[in-house]
């Protein structure tokens, strides 16, 4: 597949915890960008809703195979953002709504693609409600939303912006009541051994993308870290062996444990280095200021220095001038002066 630059620009929009944008770190793009390849591989010639299209990432990848894709969101500044962003694109539209009460026409749709937004709504019947007003009705929908049980009772995770999250018997009751089919699956991330067929999978699905291209897909492991060879002189014993993806899972998920577990402790330390930052980056402005303090004060030193040394040589001269003049007081109050004075006076006159 030939790689296509993504349509987004630099200025994401802000990250409010709740809402993914293409950039973001760690396992959430992911489960994400899992989501929407697995729901692009039906939307091939479909008239499709996105619900809750956030900016517009994964409404841009089902646009790649539907005839058309209108994305869905009550925040102004995501559809802005979207519009702008996927401007180019042009089976793509975008209108600004509330999912229970969408601008559009009943039986609209073939394809109803809702990820993680049941649980941020209050009135969860009435979108779903409105799901089934604007599908056909041969049309399929695919929502997912968190396992309360997993994420918020054994987890102890508390989501601020979920209204309520739903166990699997309540999100199937919300689904029945309106569809009388479905097929469920699971979604978990964690640490998989996969072992693929070359050069694709005849059956599963099988997306292989990079975080900085995640809507480029390709449908084979592009280096696998072992080569798994069966080898026979019959044909017909290779023709046993099915062209199908294996999946082996670990049932207590420890490594994806353990990565969290060093992630956090990456982000502690990361928070820590960035605080011991802050305190060096104070103790060199305190040194910078004591040092210009010190050169002020050498200054003023050396100042008062000369100073002093300038005093010193005025006091010497005065001394010198006192004691000379002190000399002469000395000199003239001597009774030998007194007796000259008169011979000295006689001796002026007569110059």
């Amino acid at each position: 597949m030939a790689r296509m630059e993504s349509p987004w620009p630099s200025a994401e929009l802000p990250l409010t915890g709740e809402r993914f944008v293409p950039g973001a770190r760690g396992e959430i793009w992911v489960e994400h960008w899992h989501r929407y390849h697995f729901a692009a591989q039906f939307a091939k010639g479909l008239r499709v809703v996105d619900a809750a299209c956030g900016e517009g990432y994964g409404s841009a990848l089902l646009a790649r195979h539907a005839a058309s894709v209108v994305g869905a969101d009550v925040s102004a500044e995501a559809v802005a953002h979207a519009r702008a962003a996927c401007a180019g694109i042009a089976n793509l539209g975008f209108v600004r709504a509330q999912c229970t009460k969408l601008p559009l026409p009943d039986a609209s749709a073939d394809l109803f693609v809702s990820f993680e937004t049941v649980e941020n709504l209050r009135e969860q019947e009435e979108f779903l409600d409105e799901i089934a007003r604007i599908l056909a009705p041969d049309g399929l929908l695919l929502l997912s939303c968190p396992n309360r049980r997993e994420c918020g009772d054994r987890r102890g995770f508390a989501n601020e912006f979920h209204v309520k999250e739903l166990y699997r018997d309540e999100l199937a009751g919300l689904v029945a009541r309106r569809f009388r089919h479905a097929r469920w699956y699971g979604q978990r991330p964690g640490f998989f051994s996969v072992i693929a067929p070359e050069p694709h999978a005849e059956t599963g699905h099988l997306a292989e993308v990079t975080q900085a291209h995640p809507a480029d897909a390709c449908p084979a492991l592009g280096e696998p870290l072992h080569f798994l060879v069966a080898a026979s002189r019959a044909m017909g014993t290779l023709g046993m062996l099915p062209a199908t993806l294996s999946v082996l899972a670990d049932r207590d998920n420890r490594a994806h444990r353990d990565y969290g577990k060093v992630m956090r402790q990456l982000e502690t330390a990361g928070a820590r280095l960035e605080e011991m930052a802050g305190h060096v980056d104070t103790l060199a402005k305190a040194r910078e200021e004591a040092m210009k303090s010190r050169d002020d004060a050498l200054a003023w030193a050396g100042e008062l220095e000369s100073r002093l040394a300038q005093a010193e040589r005025t006091v010497s001269e005065q001394s010198r001038l006192i004691a000379e003049r002190d000399g002469e007081i000395e000199r003239r109050a001597s009774l030998a002066w007194w007796l000259r004075l008169p011979f000295l006076r006689l001796l002026g006159r007569r110059k």
